[in-house]
């Protein structure tokens, strides 16, 4: 983030050119964000392209690099831990396919924990996963592998506002996917597409072209279907991904302008994607642990045989480890490819993410409903060829 040019990165949440940040791993880890492909945009609503960035940081050590070019072709003279991976052949495959499988296994790793162990402490999962990614990054900071700006209570003050609708995101995502199959939340995350471009328009007077808004009705049409089709309908869960479609745009819609803020406010005037992800996972334990008070969540894990079990731990560190992956698997696909395959690629992400919910967890469906979910996936693809024109 060390420059205005630099990829604008928005968990993990966690999880394409769409408008939100629903799929931008890097400041989300339990997989609010999943899918995986979406770069945050400024007020102008331009994709910065890292290649013309001559200021961003390397994702190990987090020292410059001269740029992108010279990083593909190993001819920069940078440190030797920013060059590890180009020892390596057909980065641009590796890093794309290491990212796909973090983000998928991110996603059905929550679904796992949340449905089949039945889990009913939501939030407490949350501030686990949060807790693993503040720990981790901690670690790494205190070795130098990544750089990371010291906390200080002005940057708390600047990012409290928008980290408050960052955990209710999280929460709200975290309950839907309890309540619902993985396809039909990837189909309804849509909708958050549709509701940040309205605010673009009225708060940015941002325009989008034709193609722009007809992909986005289709992505409507998709998720009105796919829920009328629904055969494990449960209004619990549509009412919670609703919810979560409001808040992640308006975090997408704030986040550009907070992060401004905070690096005029930080001592190195930059704000490293690293930074952020500790800023924020670090600001929601303390407000996660007073949602887990006043939902009373703590009788239920005082009483819980969940929590006995051993695998339901490795599960649930799993998907916090998952969630921070995605934030080293996105930053090197995105430097050996661009944010146009980095984009394309975070929609067709959401496929195989569908196809493995539906099997995985014995979804009961329809072919009409198999349909409409196919057709909301076709309906992200053409959306994020629509942007790119």
């Amino acid at each position: 983030m060390g420059s205005r040019n630099s990829p604008s990165w928005p968990n993990s949440a966690a999880e394409s050119s769409d408008f939100g940040v629903e799929d931008a791993p890097l400041l989300s880890q339990n997989g609010a964000q999943f899918g995986g492909g979406t770069l945050s945009q400024g007020a102008n609503g331009n994709l910065p392209s890292p290649r013309r960035s001559k200021s961003n940081r390397g994702f190990l050590g987090g020292r410059g690099v001269a740029s992108f070019d010279d990083l593909e072709s190993g001819t920069s003279d940078r440190p030797i831990k920013d060059r590890i991976f180009s020892k390596w052949r057909n980065q641009a495959l590796i890093s794309g396919l290491a990212y796909c499988i973090c983000s998928c296994s991110m996603i059905l790793l929550n679904k796992i924990v949340l449905s089949s162990y039945n889990f009913e402490a939501g939030i407490s999962l949350m501030c686990y996963q949060n807790l693993v990614s503040v720990v981790i990054v901690y670690a790494l900071s205190i070795s130098g592998v990544v750089t990371t700006e010291p906390i200080s209570w002005k940057l708390v003050f600047i990012w409290f506002p928008v980290n408050l609708i960052f955990v209710g995101m999280l929460v709200s995502s975290i309950f839907s996917l309890k309540y619902m199959n993985v396809a039909m939340v990837t189909i309804l995350k849509n909708i958050t597409n549709l509701i940040t471009a309205v605010g673009e328009v009225y708060l940015f007077s941002k325009r989008h072209n034709s193609k722009v808004w007809g992909s986005l009705l289709l992505m409507v049409v998709s998720a009105i279907c796919g829920g009328f089709t629904d055969l494990s309908f449960h209004s619990t869960g549509y009412t919670w991904q609703i919810l979560n479609c409001f808040l992640t745009a308006a975090y997408s819609l704030t986040l550009r302008k907070v992060m401004d803020l905070a690096k005029q406010a930080s001592k190195s005037g930059t704000l490293s994607e690293f930074s952020m992800v500790l800023l924020n996972n670090s600001l929601s334990l303390p407000l996660g642990l007073a949602l887990i008070l006043l939902f009373k969540e703590t009788d239920y894990l005082r009483t819980s045989p969940v929590l006995k079990l051993p695998m339901f731990w490795v599960l649930s560190t799993l998907s916090g480890l998952f969630g921070l992956a995605i934030s080293f698997t996105s930053m090197w696909f995105l430097h050996q490819t661009g944010p146009t395959t980095y984009s394309l690629v975070g929609s067709l992400n959401k496929i195989p993410i569908s196809v493995a919910g539906i099997l995985m967890f014995k979804v009961p469906t329809s072919s009409t409903n198999l349909l409409s979910i196919f057709f909301g996936l076709f309906a992200g693809v053409m959306f994020a060829k629509a942007k790119m024109s």
